[in-house]
């Protein structure tokens, strides 16, 4: 057997003033702080020894990341950073009030962009560049889609973090809603019209359970009460 557990960042000064944030970077808030700790207080009680935690390029999530592991005393494991774990881009809608939005599109189409699988949000006009991913070669989109996101970050699942799993290494993920969704949908072979019924709230880790070929024996969602 062999585990991994995933995490959604915590509350981060988008998610509580309602922004759509995508490849934005914002800081967490002192809740978001909280949360992060929490995670790991949670984490500690189960006493999971990891090999590798895995994040994003997102200030959020490593700084969720840190307060996890230094909760429960693994700060000197090695801390994978990648762009497949980021947030998807959520294009021209970046930095943009969900409420507002909301009573332009209506409730219906905001849905779909937001939860739906192959909807695309309204794209940027010009691409934009950040150094972090310009030394990488990476260009940044013009917006993604679950589906678009789904397709970068599994490579980084397939080479990176199955392989040590394959291998009986305890695995920690923390990233964000939408590329933990994409996860998700591939881990739990969730159909494409069901997807938009997952949600994965701030701070609240995912334990997954697997056998020596990536079947899933268990899947618990932890809290502060113990498993549920």
């Amino acid at each position: 057997m062999v585990d991994l557990v995933i995490v959604r960042h915590g509350q981060s000064q988008a998610n509580r003033d309602n922004i759509f944030t995508g490849w934005t970077d914002v800081p967490l808030t002192p809740e978001g702080i909280q949360q992060g700790i929490a995670v790991g207080k949670e984490l500690k009680q189960l006493g999971i020894q990891f090999s590798d935690a895995h994040t994003s390029y997102m200030e959020r999530a490593i700084m969720t990341t840190n307060l996890v592991l230094d909760e429960i005393d693994q700060l000197y494991i090695p801390i994978h950073k990648t762009w497949r774990l980021n947030e998807r881009h959520y294009g021209a809608l970046s930095g943009r009030n969900k409420a507002r939005v909301k009573e332009e599109v209506g409730a219906d189409q905001l849905h779909r962009w937001r939860r739906g699988f192959a909807d695309l949000p309204p794209q940027l006009e010009h691409r934009q560049h950040e150094r972090r991913y310009d030394r990488l070669g990476i260009k940044m989109p013009l917006s993604e889609s679950l589906a678009m996101t789904q397709k970068r970050l599994l490579p980084y699942w397939q080479d990176q973090i199955a392989p040590r799993l394959l291998d009986g290494k305890n695995q920690l993920i923390v990233a964000h809603g939408s590329s933990l969704r994409a996860l998700i949908k591939y881990l739990d072979q969730i159909p494409d019209d069901e997807i938009d019924q997952v949600e994965v709230p701030n701070g609240k880790p995912i334990w997954y359970r697997f056998d020596d070929r990536l079947n899933i024996v268990k899947k618990t969602f932890i809290t502060m009460d113990g498993e549920k």
